[in-house]
């Protein structure tokens, strides 16, 4: 199944594999940072702007992760997050973070994993890179943890300043959301798992900044 694409800018000629993309906020960052990106989500994404594939992600990733340069995962955070115990039961939701570090790290590529700091907090995923929207100078209150391959380390940003009069997340006025993000194309129920296109532009500048020579 594929979607809209964008015009492709590949000065790094590196390809990228976005697993359970969703409507492809990640995924545009890495495209910025001039990755050639592939998108793969087991549900429909009728809006994601680049080349995009309906599958399991773990199946995909087994099969072809090999075959880029470069994995991402961004593994249903329904189960850690504290917004999920207040909906209903956590453990109605699979726990994919640890299947999913395993089937990446098979690959023998390198690899990036995203998720809510509640997986952080309880040992899940190593905070190599915990990120924000106002460290990149955007209106939003956001915070989602990067574990890497590569362990961390590089360029720092500037710490979180959660000024008054920012946007937080909610179920209301998420257009407005979305748009703050930078994730213009994106309908407001999509816009709910959206995270910012800044934060993984900056994680592939780090990544090509430290791996750049091994990746090429």
């Amino acid at each position: 199944m594929s979607a809209r694409v964008l015009p492709l800018r590949r000065p790094n000629g590196l390809r990228l594999l976005d697993l359970c993309c969703g409507a492809g906020g990640l995924s545009m960052g890495y495209h910025l940072a001039g990755f050639d990106v592939t998108g793969v989500d087991n549900r429909p994404q009728p809006n994601y702007p680049f080349p995009f594939v309906r599958a399991d992600g773990l199946e995909y990733c087994a099969r072809y992760g090999h075959t880029f340069d470069l994995v991402h995962g961004s593994w249903p955070c329904e189960r850690y997050a504290t917004v999920t115990r207040w909906r209903g039961n956590p453990e109605d939701h699979p726990d994919l973070v640890g299947p999913g570090r395993q089937v990446m790290q098979a690959t023998g590529r390198p690899w990036v994993m995203e998720n809510v700091p509640e997986t952080a907090a309880a040992g899940i995923l190593r905070p190599d890179y915990l990120l924000c929207g106002t460290q990149f100078g955007l209106p939003i209150r956001r915070h989602r943890v990067f574990e890497t391959s590569w362990g961390g380390g590089g360029d720092l940003v500037p710490p979180c300043w959660h000024r008054p009069g920012l946007l937080a997340f909610e179920h209301k006025g998420e257009r407005a959301y979305a748009d703050a993000m930078g994730c213009t194309w994106m309908t407001n129920r999509e816009a709910r798992k959206a995270v910012p296109p800044a934060y993984t532009h900056w994680i592939a500048t780090q990544f090509l900044t430290q791996n750049g020579s091994a990746a090429a």
